[in-house]
């Protein structure tokens, strides 16, 4: 789980997950950022095309970075420099991914 310990949503995933017993590896995206190819694989265990719709576009950085026509390699670059704009919690489980708004979404890859 991508997991910002400052968080509800990825602390409502985490209790969720532990409630029904599953371990998991909480990856502190902000400490340790993924690569490009990392969030490039993300992208496709969640089934997306578009980086942005796993990007928090509210973040101030978003805006300061004139990000809202810019393309799918200027928001994958971005988003490695700042991880601050990657959405939280992206739950993986296997060759699956849901993102955890509202944490109840992890629901769907524990079936």
């Amino acid at each position: 789980m991508y997991f910002n310990p400052g968080c509800s949503k990825c602390r409502g995933a985490r209790d969720i997950l532990e409630e029904r017993g599953i371990d998991a590896e909480y990856v502190r995206y902000l400490d340790d950022a993924p690569s490009r190819a990392e969030l490039e694989r993300v992208m496709g265990l969640l089934g997306i095309d578009d980086p942005r719709h796993m990007m928090r576009t509210g973040e101030a950085v978003y805006a300061e970075l004139g990000l809202a026509d810019a393309g799918p390699d200027v928001l994958l670059d971005a988003m490695v420099a700042h991880p601050i704009l990657i959405e939280r919690p992206i739950v993986i489980r296997g060759d699956r991914a849901v993102i955890g708004r509202p944490p109840e979404n992890v629901l769907g890859l524990l079936g």
